[in-house]
């Protein structure tokens, strides 16, 4: 294994990217900009002939999802960096080589050494870090992966291993529709409610709805009902991801053609059992149902969120729904929407009461339609951080001096994003 290092052009790519924020913001939100995509690349990021592994900043194991969303700021930078489109492209194949490991896992070590979150898990294999299913795990690099295609035009790491990786989404997520037939379990002895899952490890009762199950939700919580919306609709957009794919570059139809019909299963789930009346009685999207008539109303700081899906699902989510969702959920009615003295917004079930998450402004930012909007919520996210330079995973409403996780790269990357949004409006 060796350390990343920065190339001259890497440097220079993101100086420049810094540089035109510190010209369109100021030279505050744009030294920010560059030390945090320079910090991710040098402290997050090690290679060996796998590709690129990517720790969380403050956790030494690898999130599919995380390590997707730490590298998304720099898919705007690949046309003018070659070496950063490279780096990138490791990162898809190191996440792929995870997912043919186990596509049920959320986070990985580095190597087989054994190290695990909770020692006593259900699952022991040594190059697991932790083992809940979430959807989106397999949503994230597929998506990406289709990103980077774009931008780049290389299909070198759209190998055989690839090709099989997204045939073995593709029959998961099926799968899933019928969860009591599956063999996942989750189970951590003596773990809190959110931390393990019901009935032995199978999770909560559902019904068949047509959309796929997922133990746990992008906080890595447990959900409380087996499917989770906004994942369900990203699973759709990255099955849109795999069917482009399976044509473009595989000239396999009967893949393309299988995730067109899951995708068409799993938005006409959604329509029918995850479109619900909110607070006020106007169509809004749930956040978990269980087929079965639970149904979960709030939104979580995690993306994929309700309020991340134009982001996360542009190609599936009803604009109408999701608009009198986004009300709702930055409102008091989502239960998990705080506001006090410094800042108002999203946090999650996750972390303490009255903490807002920086991922989350950073949301509300990239889906406004505002620049002025978007401006103010950058203000809030360089005035919340502490005095420390960094984001954070949350944040007191009326003291930010109290907040969780001293560096969190995702968030870094989530302000890096919207600054170079907003430079652009």
């Amino acid at each position: 294994m060796t350390t990343t290092l920065l190339d001259d052009e890497i440097l220079s790519t993101l100086r420049t990217a810094a540089d035109r924020v510190r010209a369109a913001i100021g030279a505050d939100v744009g030294d920010r900009v560059e030390r945090a995509l320079t910090r991710t690349l040098r402290e997050t990021i090690s290679l060996d002939e796998d590709g690129a592994f990517v720790i969380t900043g403050d956790i030494p194991a690898m999130w599919l999802r995380d390590s997707t969303t730490q590298m998304t700021p720099y898919l705007r930078l690949v046309g003018e960096s070659p070496a950063l489109a490279d780096l990138l492209w490791s990162v898809v194949r190191r996440q792929f080589r995870l997912i043919d490991h186990d596509p049920y896992a959320n986070s990985f070590n580095r190597e087989p050494n054994g190290a695990h979150w909770d020692e006593d898990d259900l699952n022991a294999d040594p190059l697991v870090w932790e083992q809940k299913y979430e959807v989106d795990s397999l949503a994230y690099p597929v998506t990406f992966a289709r990103t980077l295609w774009r931008s780049t035009g290389s299909t070198d790491v759209l190998d055989e291993r690839a090709h099989r990786v997204f045939r073995t989404i593709v029959v998961q997520w099926r799968a899933e529709q019928d969860h009591d037939a599956s063999a996942y379990r989750f189970v951590r002895a003596g773990a809190i409610p959110t931390e393990t899952l019901a009935r032995d490890g199978r999770g909560t009762p559902v019904g068949p709805t047509g959309m796929t199950w997922c133990g746990f939700r992008p906080s890595d919580d447990a959900c409380t009902y087996g499917y989770n919306v906004p994942a369900n609709l990203f699973a759709a957009e990255a099955l849109s991801a795999v069917a482009e794919l399976a044509r473009a570059v595989w000239s396999d139809g009967a893949l393309a053609d299988a995730a067109d019909v899951l995708r068409t299963e799993i938005t006409a789930g959604v329509a029918r059992h995850g479109v619900v009346p909110g607070p006020d009685g106007t169509d809004v999207y749930a956040y978990e149902v269980d087929g079965l008539g639970g149904v979960l109303l709030m939104d979580d700081a995690n993306t994929p969120s309700l309020l991340s899906l134009p982001l996360s699902a542009p190609s599936v989510v009803d604009e109408t729904v999701w608009r009198a969702t986004r009300s709702f959920v930055l409102s008091p009615a989502n239960p998990f929407w705080f506001s006090g003295s410094v800042a108002a917004g999203i946090g999650s079930p996750h972390t303490l009461p009255d903490r807002v998450w920086p991922i989350a402004l950073a949301v509300e930012g990239l889906v406004s339609g505002s620049p002025a909007r978007r401006r103010e919520l950058l203000d809030v996210l360089v005035a919340t951080d502490a005095g420390t330079g960094d984001m954070h995973e949350s944040f007191d409403v009326d003291d930010p001096t109290q907040f969780s996780r001293p560096w969190f790269s995702w968030a870094d990357a989530m302000f890096c994003e919207l600054a170079m949004v907003a430079a652009e409006d």
